[in-house]
């Protein structure tokens, strides 16, 4: 279920109505006057929920679904659990993103003050002139809340923190002695779509961003909210300024990550990685604990612990060194021949 502190239940709805929303068909024998309550990504799908199948490579997992209902290929009817409603369509991922809008809905502020009387600020909280703090906040003690930031519904954050001017942060739990420099932007929706009958549909993004105690955020960089896992920073990590961090990103303790590094959806990066300026990771993959990106490095492919790898596409760091010198001398040598 998507945190209540950031997004409104809108539910239930009956399958019928569900079906109707997304522009599904209920397979033959399925009660429409069922309910469902939230949706779930298939792993965490569990009675009350609807879910999605799209890959048909995926297609034994349904087998042992717990979900109340399941978009899918119609092709892939017979394979879902006999538990779960097949709900039929040709595009089950933009069918589940029109299910997510119509159960679940971010939260707004339900009064127009700077800082709403709803939020819990401890002692010795500064706010800072043009700052919003959204219903049901917490922050606190010694925080400094920077001038035009922006603090959401909901969010957490701890101790001795420092939120820069005209930061944005939503959708988030943070740690104690974190460090948000201005114009940051931390829980903003990350970027999913799929296509639908009608074009390209957003895919709502239903997690959280978790920075944990002691991580600074540099100026302009942007850490967004996962898609329905959280995004997590570890213990003292540092991002340099404008760097851009996508939704399910699981960073660990101690890394470093300089300027204008962009980490795409759903890579995970083991503890002590170091990343150079403007480097650039492919989604899905894992940088093992204790390596190295050089600079400006693009990473296609998965990093074991301890390696240093640079280029593009990103190999050993020694590896590419060797290929840019040969390829340095065989340059010179034709450069050479021509002018003889």
């Amino acid at each position: 279920m998507p945190d209540p502190r950031f997004f409104e239940d809108l539910g239930p709805l009956t399958l019928s109505r569900l079906a109707e929303v997304a522009r599904a068909e209920l397979a033959p024998g399925v009660d429409g006057a069922r309910e469902v309550n939230a949706v779930a990504v298939l792993a965490r799908a569990t009675a009350g929920t609807v879910t999605f199948l799209s890959d048909p490579k995926r297609a034994p997992e349904l087998a042992s679904i717990r979900a109340t209902a399941c978009f899918v290929h119609p092709r892939l009817a017979a394979s879902v659990a006999p538990g779960c409603a097949a709900l039929l369509t040709t595009a089950p991922q933009a069918a589940y993103a029109m299910a997510a809008n119509a159960l679940h809905r971010p939260r707004r502020n339900s009064v127009d003050v700077m800082v709403s009387p709803h939020a819990a600020l401890e002692p010795g909280v500064r706010v800072e002139p043009g700052a919003i703090i959204g219903d049901g906040a917490q922050i606190g003690a010694r925080t400094i809340i920077g001038a035009g930031a922006v603090i959401g519904p909901g969010v957490t954050i701890g101790r001795d923190c420092e939120i820069g001017a005209r930061a944005t942060v939503t959708f988030a739990v943070i740690g104690d002695r974190v460090k948000i420099l201005a114009g940051a932007m931390v829980g903003e929706a990350g970027f999913g779509a799929t296509v639908g009958a009608g074009g390209l549909i957003d895919i709502p993004q239903l997690g959280r961003v978790i920075l944990q105690d002691g991580v600074t955020v540099g100026a302009g960089a942007c850490v967004d909210r996962g898609a329905f896992e959280d995004t997590v920073i570890g213990e003292n990590t540092k991002i340099d300024n404008m760097v851009q961090i996508a939704h399910n990103v699981r960073i660990g303790r101690n890394c470093a990550i300089a300027a204008q590094t962009g980490i795409s959806g759903s890579v995970t990066v083991g503890d002590g990685v170091q990343f150079g300026g403007r480097a650039g990771v492919a989604d899905h993959l894992i940088i093992g604990e204790g390596a190295r990106v050089a600079a400006a490095a693009g990473v296609m492919r998965d990093i074991p612990a301890g390696e240093t790898w640079g280029g593009f596409p990103a190999r050993p760091l020694k590896k590419w060194m060797r290929e840019v010198a040969w390829l340095s001398k065989m340059a010179a040598r034709r450069g050479n021949g021509a002018g003889a």
